[in-house]
């Protein structure tokens, strides 16, 4: 069994201190952000509670991913070139994963943590989901597996994918130089990704390589006349952790409650996209960015948006 760092316990000091530094420089005015005390609370709960979660959990993280051990088509070691190999699938991998975290309601319940937070800085990156493995979100990273990267591989590959996400959780930096911002995540591209203003949503899903965004058609660039508004669609009116951790989960339980005993309206609000419904009106993304356009036609055909008025995307 291999035996690899886990980066981002290692990162815990750092992680504290750059939140103690950006608190700091917004309040003293030497860095543009906002922070709110109960919110950044929430934040930091969140993230030592994903630590327990985890950590509790790996072992099953690790057994579900071995099931497809056995299966694999070589076996690759573990050296420098396929650590460099390793670390870019792993991110083409975390853009698909990620992806369906956003248009899979059952994905976005443990998902929606992370966005619900009304603020964006340093402690957004720590307000991280508290459910482990068993979403089965996980079992995206499986053909990696069967290709043939040990699955304490990927981990390792994940964990610093992870902790690079980490410095784009803020509004200190406005711009990176122009060829870092075509190439990789940067807290402007990610700035977007967090924002519920119509045009933002469901776009620039990169962990490192903004590259993906763009190969996929999701990149959205920020905009300076539309300003990133934080949160979720409907906001969450709690502090309390089990709430920010849980909240998806009871109102889908109570949505499919409100059905009655409808299996094939439960498997359709789990397998549709956050908004869908079973009555046909939707409030998804898509009829979002409809309306926006509807009563905004001036902006139509513009990236994140549809092309015309009363013209489905």
């Amino acid at each position: 069994m291999y035996d690899f760092p886990p980066p981002t316990t290692l990162a815990a000091p750092l992680f504290v201190l750059s939140v103690i530094w950006e608190w700091w420089a917004v309040r003293t005015g030497r860095a543009k952000g906002r922070y709110e005390t109960k919110d950044a609370i929430t934040s930091m709960a969140m993230g030592l509670g994903n630590v327990v979660v985890n950590t509790a959990t790996g072992f099953a993280a690790l057994w579900m991913m071995m099931l497809f051990w056995p299966y694999r088509l070589l076996e690759i070691p573990v050296t420098w070139w396929s650590f460099l190999i390793v670390f870019v699938l792993y991110d083409f991998t975390y853009y698909w994963k990620h992806r369906f975290a956003h248009r899979v309601r059952w994905f976005w319940a443990e998902h929606v943590t992370h966005h619900s937070s009304r603020h964006y800085n340093l402690t957004t990156a720590l307000r991280q989901p508290w459910v482990g493995p068993f979403t089965g979100l996980i079992l995206v990273g499986a053909p990696m597996v069967i290709l043939g990267f040990h699955p304490a591989f990927i981990f390792f590959a994940g964990g610093l994918n992870l902790l690079y996400q980490f410095w784009i959780h803020t509004e200190a930096i406005d711009r990176m130089p122009r060829w870092f911002e075509a190439v990789f995540n940067t807290p402007s591209h990610h700035r977007v990704h967090h924002a519920i203003n119509p045009r933002y949503l469901d776009s620039n899903y990169a962990g490192v390589f903004i590259t993906w965004d763009k190969m996929f058609g999701s990149f959205v660039p920020e905009r300076e006349d539309d300003p990133c508004d934080y949160g979720i669609v409907k906001p969450l009116e709690s502090y309390n952790p089990i709430a920010v951790a849980y909240h998806e989960f009871a109102a889908i339980l109570r949505d499919c409650a409100s059905d009655g005993l409808r299996p094939d309206r439960w498997i359709g609000r789990l397998v549709n996209a956050p908004g869908w419904s079973p009555d046909g009106v939707h409030n998804r993304s898509a009829e979002l960015k409809q309306a926006f356009v509807d009563e905004h036609p001036d902006q139509a055909g513009q990236a994140g948006l549809p092309r015309q008025a009363n013209d489905a995307i």
